[in-house]
């Protein structure tokens, strides 16, 4: 039964590292359904539900944290992923579960040894949750720079195809469990056709496509106030449009990439369960041989 288990909390790692936090719960939730309540499958569905960070999904994960802890209360990783989910809550809105944060803290330390992976997390979500507006702008900022460095690479990685004559390398065939394959196939499978010539020339161009853009608008817009047309322009900004619909075809392209990667991999899932009980099925009908109930070989 602890091998079933450790199959599906493996299969649960997969698809969270994958980002499909659905696919996670649903894998977690066959797992209790298979072998029973167990602590380390109510941790991924916990993790899956809070991942989502919205009330309902929250709810759901500290019922699911709740729920592990009753079978295991000294399970560090159940602790540290309800200690968490604990910190981010509005006292306001859930005192209780706000409220468990001291408790939690307290059996942590108990629990988990200085240096440990479990007390730097701890460390670490008691950073943040002690975070002032200044350091969540400045944290939103860093997302916003992250997403644009993955759009910026992602661009290149799409240009150089296009450049290089090979508008179906990568296909989503071919990309199987690699989500930066998967990205630049699925990419390139939305730029594809006539209406979507001008989006392929900007991303292929992107550094001066941005350069221009912000010239021209800037320049629209001084042009239609100095000549008296208007007296505050910004009819220039929607020179940005074209852009941003280019970045959109990425935005979505990285969505859709994911998807088809937890896609094939809860298919891998099922063939590996398929051929698990194949193989058992044999077994269990291959006849015995080499002797008779006496053991001696004699009938």
């Amino acid at each position: 039964m602890d091998v079933v288990v450790q199959q599906y909390a493996q299969r649960c790692s997969e698809l969270y590292a994958a980002g499909g936090f659905a696919a996670v719960r649903r894998t977690a939730q066959a797992g209790l359904d298979q072998v029973g309540p167990t602590a380390v499958l109510y941790r991924w569905l916990g993790q899956a539900h809070a991942a989502e960070d919205e009330d309902d999904h929250d709810a759901e994960a500290e019922r699911a944290y709740r729920s592990g802890l009753a079978l295991a209360p000294d399970d560090l990783g159940l602790l540290v992923c309800y200690l968490e989910l604990c910190l981010r809550a509005d006292a306001f809105d859930h005192p209780a579960r706000a409220g468990r944060v001291a408790t939690l803290r307290v059996r942590i330390d108990e629990l988990a040894p200085a240096g440990s992976p479990e007390r730097q997390r701890v460390d670490d979500a008691l950073g943040w949750a002690g975070r002032g507006y200044w350091d969540d702008l400045v944290a939103a900022a860093g997302r916003v720079e992250l997403r644009q460095a993955e759009s910026a690479e992602l661009s290149e990685r799409v240009a150089g195809a296009l450049r290089a004559g090979t508008p179906d390398a990568g296909s989503p065939a071919t990309a199987g469990e690699d989500v930066r394959e998967a990205e630049l196939a699925a990419a390139l499978e939305l730029l594809q056709g006539r209406a979507n010539a001008p989006l392929r020339y900007l991303l292929t161009h992107r550094t001066a496509a941005y350069v221009i853009t912000c010239v021209a608008a800037l320049g629209v817009n001084r042009l239609l106030v100095t000549t008296g047309v208007v007296t505050f322009s910004a009819w220039g900004w929607l020179l940005w449009i074209p852009l941003f619909a280019a970045e959109g075809k990425l935005r979505a392209a990285r969505k859709l990439a994911r998807e088809r990667v937890v896609a094939r991999i809860e298919e891998r899932h099922v063939l590996e369960t398929a051929v698990a009980a194949n193989t058992d099925d044999r077994s269990e009908a291959k006849p015995r041989t080499g002797g008779t109930p006496d053991g001696n070989g004699h009938h």
